[in-house]
Formats: C-alpha cells, structure tokens, sequence
C-alpha cells in the first residue's frame, strides 16, 4: 500500500508552532499551564510544544506523559485497581490547566482514557486537548481544542504520525 504525505517537517514545525501560541493565548501565558502528552508520540509533541513556549515566552512549562494503557475500555482483560499514578511529572497538577496532547485524535477513545487517567489522581483547575490532527469518526462526544489539521479520511485508512525521536523522520501519512 502506498503512502500519501499530508504533512512533512517543515508543516509539522509551523503547526506545533502554532499551537504553542493558541494554547498561550487560550491560556493567557504561561501561569498555571502544565502540558501532559500521551505515550509516545503524544510525549514528544508536548515536549515540542513545551520547547516551543519556552522560545517565546522564556519560561519553562512543567510537561510530562500520560500512560492510558490501565484505562483503555478496549483491552479484554480490565485491570480493577491502579496503584501507582499514571501520570508522571515533577509538579502537583490539582487547579492547574492541564493540556492533554496526542497525535491522532480519532474515535475519542484515548482522550477519554487519558482523562480517566489523569482526574483519579487530580482535579485540574481545566483540562483542554490539543492534537497534531483530527481525522473524525468520533465514537465519542469528544472536541480537540487545538488542531493542527483536519484530514478527512476514510475509516479503513490509517493516519500514522512519524516524529524523529522514534522513527527517524517527520511525517504524517495516510496509508
């Protein structure tokens, strides 16, 4: 199957930048905003985005991830008790406003999970989504805040998000 690039580096740049200065303006600056990115390629958008604030603003943002994978309602086996956060980071997240970040927002069942994840442990001041793109067939009432592109697709296609961290190029396709 052949891919079809709907985003390549230099597009991925200038949306993470953009984002950056939607979620400062949604925010108005950086007080009280933590960015939590969900594993794995969702951690390294928020850490983009977290280096991205900081070229502007001069001000470190306390980012970290989000392991959704105790909260996914699609796993056969349900795991009943958590005990340990599933979150990590370094500050206290309680009346802070939260960005939850994630690559592909599709059928809305990650972010639901992410959220699960995050309010068992706290009660952020707000919670806002942003995601690298939104290709729609939500299953769930679910709305990204931030959207770095909307691609309409099919749901028999798939769009894979490629970030040199993990996969030595930038890219988003549809395969």
């Amino acid at each position: 199957m052949s891919e079809r690039i709907i985003m390549d580096e230099a597009a991925i740049q200038r949306t993470v930048t953009r984002i950056a200065h939607e979620i400062l303006e949604y925010n108005k600056g950086t007080d009280n905003l933590i960015l939590l990115g969900i594993k794995t390629r969702g951690a390294f958008l928020a850490r983009r985005i977290q280096q991205k604030i900081e070229q502007i603003d001069e001000i470190a943002v306390p980012t970290g991830t989000i392991d959704i994978t105790q909260f996914r309602d699609d796993l056969e086996q349900t795991i009943n008790q958590v005990d340990e956060r599933s979150y990590e980071i370094d500050v206290n997240i309680t009346n802070q406003v939260v960005i939850i970040i994630d690559d592909v927002l599709y059928t809305g069942r990650t972010v639901r999970a992410s959220l699960d994840a995050v309010l068992q442990y706290a009660r952020p001041k707000k919670i806002g989504l942003a995601t690298l793109v939104d290709r729609g067939h939500r299953e769930l009432p679910i709305r990204a805040d931030f959207v770095g592109k909307n691609i309409p697709t099919a749901k028999e296609e798939d769009v894979s998000v490629y970030l040199e961290e993990i996969d030595e190029r930038n890219a988003v396709v549809i395969e």
